[in-house]
């Protein structure tokens, strides 16, 4: 297939493009906007291996430009879209919601909308275009007991997964209206190499690498499924091959930890003390337990191939071994970020 891999240069995108490219004869066209969390370093080798032989290119633009989408669905006669993209850190959602906004719904339906000229013009010659969402576990609210099944209703409780909540209502809509052929895809909270260090893993593993501190938030009893990108990207590989048209399927993780547990378990692998944990101000609307069914995607054959402690040994050696990695994106825009979301947090903070 000609796939169309939107945000394919970040954490997600970037893993199923690498595996996709290695498991198949597909070519793959990368869509990204390459904001902080789009990182071409994340494709280096892919472009060395793939780009020689045309199976692989970069394009640098925004799903939400009509002029750019119909450029690669439409005058690239793509067989598949899949959509990765979205601003996805749910701390600098609260501070600013409109970028989410506008990637995670005025995108989707920039998308969509290609989507369905693309099949208009075919007019059932050759293959029918696919649109695979990917979403997120975050859609389902927090689940006190038991697990998420994909007929829940949908409770989103921050400005991300409310965003995320309306691309998939949108995608879903023009199933219903247009007769697109959709699936989507609602992954567990999800880690592993090449992550940017907003999120709690990188966060605090390049922390814990420089010996700084390490802000929990609240109490530190969250409790998050949690699933290898690895994992992950082949479950969203998987879908996009065999999932029934319409279809929505939970990726679920390997087994739950509170953030507590996982924090203790990076200060273990990287032999640091305890003491850098500070319990510090929780955000608005954290959400307790993420808890997801996967035996719908189970009848499509996916499993996980990773289990969590070999997952995360393996994640905290990356990052120890890879500074020239991360070390860059701890810029000056970072700084300030970080700042604003932690500094006065951590100065009002207690030990863990």
């Amino acid at each position: 297939m000609k796939l169309l891999v939107c945000g394919g240069a970040g954490f997600i995108g970037s893993a199923f493009v690498r595996r996709r490219l290695a498991a198949t004869d597909d070519t793959v066209v990368v869509l990204d906007k390459l904001t902080y969390a789009g990182n071409l370093a994340n494709l280096t080798d892919v472009e060395a291996e793939h780009g020689p032989s045309g199976r692989y290119r970069f394009a640098h633009g925004d799903i939400a430009d009509p002029e750019v989408v119909d450029e690669l669905v439409v005058g690239g006669d793509t067989d598949a879209v899949v959509n990765f993209a979205a601003e996805s850190h749910v701390d600098r959602s609260i501070l600013d919601a409109e970028a989410f906004l506008r990637t995670g719904v005025l995108g989707v339906h920039v998308l969509l909308e290609a989507t369905r000229r693309l099949a208009e013009a075919r007019n059932g010659a050759g293959r029918r275009p696919r649109f695979l969402q990917v979403s997120t576990d975050e859609v389902y609210g927090s689940v006190p007991e038991g697990k998420a099944l994909e007929t829940d209703p949908l409770a989103p409780q921050s400005p991300y997964s409310a965003a995320k909540a309306a691309g998939e209502l949108l995608v879903q809509a023009y199933r219903s209206t247009h007769g697109l052929d959709i699936v989507m895809t609602r992954g567990a909270n999800t880690y592993g190499p090449r992550q940017h260090p907003e999120k709690l893993v990188p966060l605090f593993v390049t922390n814990a690498l420089q010996g700084f501190q390490l802000p929990l938030y609240g109490d530190g009893l969250q409790r998050r499924d949690w699933l290898h990108v690895d994992d992950h990207a082949d479950a969203v590989g998987i879908v996009l091959d065999a999932g029934e048209g319409g279809g929505i399927y939970n990726v679920p993780g390997t087994g739950e930890r509170t953030n507590l547990e996982l924090t203790e378990t990076i200060l273990r692998l990287l032999d640091q003390p305890r003491s850098l944990i500070r319990r510090v101000e929780d955000r608005p609307g954290h959400d307790r337990r993420y808890a997801m069914d996967g035996g719908q995607i189970a009848t499509l054959g996916w499993q996980h191939a990773v289990g969590f402690d070999d997952g995360l040994a393996g994640t905290v050696a990356w990052y120890r071994d890879n500074e020239a990695w991360w070390h860059p994106l701890l810029d000056g825009d970072w700084r300030a970020y970080y700042d604003r979301q932690y500094g006065r947090r951590l100065a009002e903070s207690v030990d863990a």
